[in-house]
């Protein structure tokens, strides 16, 4: 088993070659970590998480602290509940299964966004955090996984209804948005607190295929001054500041980098090219990623050590790349095709590269 060290993450970021590339999940959904382990591993089995984060290679486990979790965000997210319960007591129904965040809006107007219990939603729980914490082996960090501010925003109001009101109600979204960052700053406080929190990882998809999901003046206006100052409070705390989002996003990256972002995943392969990425940012920001989602479902385990030979040649170079999948490690991903990746990683992946 490798030993773990947050420090092989810490150089990875500075761009300093440490003893090996980092491998590097914001998720890795529990079929697999039980296949890995030979046992079932499930949302409140720490014991067992903390095991396959550490027996797998990895320098820090990722813990949920935020608003939504990442992956199957309507199902295990804290802010789930807070609806729910809003909704069967405004309606009188216990009823709630047919609600989804991803399709209903809850938010239309300024009426409901007075009625909202913003109060009770700004209640972290920071309970698997502190379990988590006595368990690390030494070397090991938690990475606190947050953020969400533009999601959460669209999805409380519905994405039509958020998309409208940017331009018929700009305030209301300015305030949904500036209301959902002040209970993520809220968690943030409390992990800048706590030993043994290494970093502080956004999960935002702020683009698609085609680019960012509204434009990027918008972006600019409303979101991205939020992630700066969250960028500038990990700094502080002697914290790196870690973003996950699907999409290209090559038309914001000048922005995603004066934000401060230390570390951005997963470079989506299914409209980014890393090593393009590699050669105008690089030096810039850390980048994490790519091997497809796509080859981890549907290829074989040579194709994956050839993807992830390739991208160690290519990108590892210098520091500053961690390696890992194209979004996270889902339950569908063949689980042979998982081992070649990590275990690619370790073989292809030594300082001073071959």
């Amino acid at each position: 088993m490798i030993q773990p060290d947050f420090e092989r993450i810490v150089k990875t970021a500075h761009h300093e070659e440490p003893d090996r590339v980092p491998l590097c999940e914001v998720l890795i959904e529990y079929p697999i970590q039980s296949t890995f382990l030979g046992r079932t591993v499930e949302d409140d089995d720490f014991g067992a998480q903390v095991e396959f984060w550490t027996k797998a290679g990895y320098d820090y486990i990722p813990v949920t602290v935020g608003m939504m979790t990442p992956g199957k965000v309507t199902a295990e997210s804290g802010i789930t509940k807070v609806i729910k319960d809003f909704i069967a007591k405004d309606s009188g129904s216990t009823d709630t299964s047919s609600f989804n965040l991803e399709y209903n809006g809850l938010i239309n107007t300024r009426k409901d966004y007075d009625r909202f219990p913003w109060e009770i939603a700004a209640q972290p729980d920071l309970n698997k955090l502190l379990a988590v914490h006595d368990m690390l082996p030494d070397g090991m960090k938690i990475i606190a996984v947050s953020g969400k501010i533009f999601t959460l925003a669209w999805m409380l109001m519905g994405f039509n209804n958020f998309a409208m009101s940017l331009i018929l109600d700009e305030t209301l979204v300015a305030d949904i948005i500036r209301r959902i960052a002040k209970i993520q700053f809220q968690a943030l406080e409390a992990l800048f607190k706590m030993p043994r929190v290494g970093a502080v990882w956004v999960v935002d998809d702020i683009a698609g295929n085609m680019g960012p999901i509204i434009s990027p003046q918008a972006l600019r206006d409303h979101v991205f001054p939020w992630y700066k100052k969250m960028a500038d409070e990990c700094h502080k705390n002697d914290m790196l500041f870690f973003m996950h989002s699907d999409g290209d996003l090559m038309p914001v990256m000048e922005d995603l980098i004066d934000i401060g972002i230390d570390v951005l995943q997963p470079v989506d392969p299914t409209c980014m090219d890393i090593f393009r990425v590699k050669e105008l940012y690089g030096s810039r920001i850390c980048l994490v990623g790519n091997v497809s989602n796509e080859l981890l479902q549907n290829g074989t385990p040579q194709e994956v050590d050839t993807t992830v030979r390739e991208l160690i040649q290519k990108v590892a170079p210098g520091g500053g790349y961690c390696l890992g999948s194209g979004n996270s490690v889902t339950e569908w991903s063949r689980f042979e095709n998982y081992c070649a990746m990590r275990e690619a990683a370790l073989k292809y992946g030594t300082y001073p590269l071959i």
